[in-house]
């Protein structure tokens, strides 16, 4: 099939590349299904690059339904210079997310190691001190309330970076993410999405397509300088901010 190029490129130079993927694209191809993917659409961007010798290492991976900004080096000097910024903890990266509830604190540091939870998920991550060293920052920018209920636009400050580990730690607060099939629910949404049936109960508990999370700005060093990058939210969790939001249909989601 024809490699997705739907997503914009931010910035580039002869060593990387740093484009703002879009929901619910993949970033690589996963469980052997044949579906366009954010790889696929670079390699066919860069076509004539790989054919000098580029070798392309997607640094920042997000998840299919978080939107956002990724970082991709273009050979294996670059990859191994970002990757020892990213092993030191020197890299800033931030989030947006729109979460269930009014948090009743401004800024909050959670530090709670994560573990993969078992069950019939297997992607989903639970806290556990068993579990590998976890920590994020949490900010309110703001809060709202609609007719389906009270919500916060949280910023969020990975300083590690597990699996799932902002999702995980939301939900571990008690604010999780607007849309999160895994967390903040028993698991139902996504194995009903998984089996192609999405009931109309669960697109009306979910309120959006996909989870409210957004990879909004990212800071690393290069070339003697820090560069940085920024990224809007996305019209569709901006439209979420609206009271006159409709909620989501079955078909939506």
């Amino acid at each position: 099939m024809r490699a997705e190029c739907d997503f914009k490129v931010i910035d580039e130079s002869e060593d990387w590349i740093v484009v703002e993927k879009p929901a619910p694209l993949a970033v690589h191809p996963a469980n052997g299904k044949v579906e366009a993917t954010l790889l696929g659409g670079l390699e066919e961007l860069l076509i004539y690059e790989r054919a000098n010798g580029a070798r392309l290492s997607i640094i920042t991976r997000l998840d299919r339904e978080t939107s956002g900004l990724v970082l991709v080096a273009k050979n294996a000097a670059a990859a191994r210079h970002f990757s020892l910024q990213f092993q030191e903890r020197q890299v800033k990266k931030e989030y947006l997310a729109l979460v269930h509830g009014w948090p009743a604190w401004e800024e909050l540091m959670i530090e709670a190691s994560i573990i993969r939870g078992g069950g019939a998920i297997w992607l989903r991550q639970a806290v556990d001190p068993a579990g590998r060293d976890c920590v994020t920052g949490f900010r309110v920018e703001g809060r709202f309330e609609n007719e389906r209920g009270r919500f916060a636009s949280v910023r969020c400050f990975p300083e590690t970076g597990r699996m799932h580990q902002i999702r995980v730690h939301l939900e571990h607060a008690g604010y999780p993410l607007v849309g999160d099939k895994i967390y903040g629910t028993d698991g139902t949404p996504y194995l009903e999405q998984f089996e192609g049936r999405l009931s109309a109960e669960s697109a009306a508990r979910l309120m959006l397509p996909r989870h409210a999370l957004h990879a909004c700005r990212l800071a690393l060093a290069w070339g003697g300088e820090m560069r940085e990058w920024s990224s809007p939210l996305p019209a569709d969790l901006a439209e979420f901010l609206s009271p006159e939001a409709p909620a989501a249909s079955e078909s939506q989601i």
